[in-house]
């Protein structure tokens, strides 16, 4: 296991930490540009994914800001989904360019997730439960396919609609994330091992450690009143460049680049 790749996960994880996300995304793609194995590395990522992230639903529970039932017509589908998206096996040139996109369009909402803040509301509204339900079902699919948690493409929904207030949205994007990552990951797991594949997870266990302290130290750092701005928008950066080089990589292998 090379050594930078673990101090890019646990970097990773630091960063994702201190703005409420798991970093799935970003954990996938660093194993793209490893060289890891596509067909295992969504498995990998959201082991990661939910180890980061557990920490978090425990402190909004602690906190009373996490609310499993306004979050439920979310997640009555998304957890399907997801494990349907987990199952369901792609190319090589797919799944790169899915997480290409994916990055991107995360970037740019996590870029804009400071203007929408200000739209969230201390109450929060009540939204239509087939139109969450019908969100929750793209964003939980997508999130199985690639291996990611989903939560970057729902708080930004919430913002919007104003579901609530910054911390209870963070909190709901959190358990969205816990929920979907596990769910994804049995429809990975199960599919690896209809592959006889499962066996190639194993060499990278240095790197669910590396989050775990590194997704520590960013939930401790994100209480200690830093720059959350500053912090989101250098993520949102890593992401951006992450991004372009994952849409070069699945364009050229795609063949439409010859």
């Amino acid at each position: 296991m090379p050594a930078f790749l673990v101090v890019a996960f646990f970097v990773t994880a630091l960063l994702y930490a201190c703005v409420g996300f798991g970093g799935g995304s970003t954990y996938n793609a660093l194993l793209v540009m490893h060289g890891t194995d596509y067909r295992v590395l969504p498995a990998i990522a959201l082991i990661c994914n939910i180890i980061v992230v557990a920490g978090g639903v425990w402190r909004f529970s602690s906190t009373g800001d996490l609310s499993v039932q306004r979050l439920l017509p979310f997640l009555v589908t998304s957890v399907p989904a997801a494990w349907i998206g987990g199952r369901l096996p792609i190319g090589e040139s797919v799944f790169t360019g899915l997480l290409g996109g994916a990055l991107l369009v995360s970037a740019l909402l996590l870029l804009g997730q400071r203007t929408a803040e200000t739209a969230a509301s201390a109450t929060g509204a009540r939204m239509n439960w087939v139109v969450s339900s019908s969100i929750g079902a793209g964003i939980g699919f997508l999130a199985g396919l690639v291996g990611i948690g989903g939560g970057i493409f729902l708080a930004p929904v919430l913002y919007f609609r104003k579901w609530g207030t910054a911390r209870q949205i963070a909190a709901a994007a959190s358990l969205f994330i816990l929920t979907n990552s596990m769910s994804g990951l049995a429809g990975q797991m199960a599919k690896l091992q209809d592959l006889s594949l499962l066996s190639l997870v194993t060499p990278y266990w240095p790197l669910p450690l590396a989050v775990l302290v590194g997704g520590q130290l960013g939930s401790w750092l994100s209480s200690a009143r830093l720059n959350a701005a500053a912090i989101r928008f250098l993520t949102a950066l890593l992401m951006l460049y992450v991004a372009v080089q994952l849409l070069h990589k699945g364009y050229t292998m795609s063949g439409w680049g010859s």
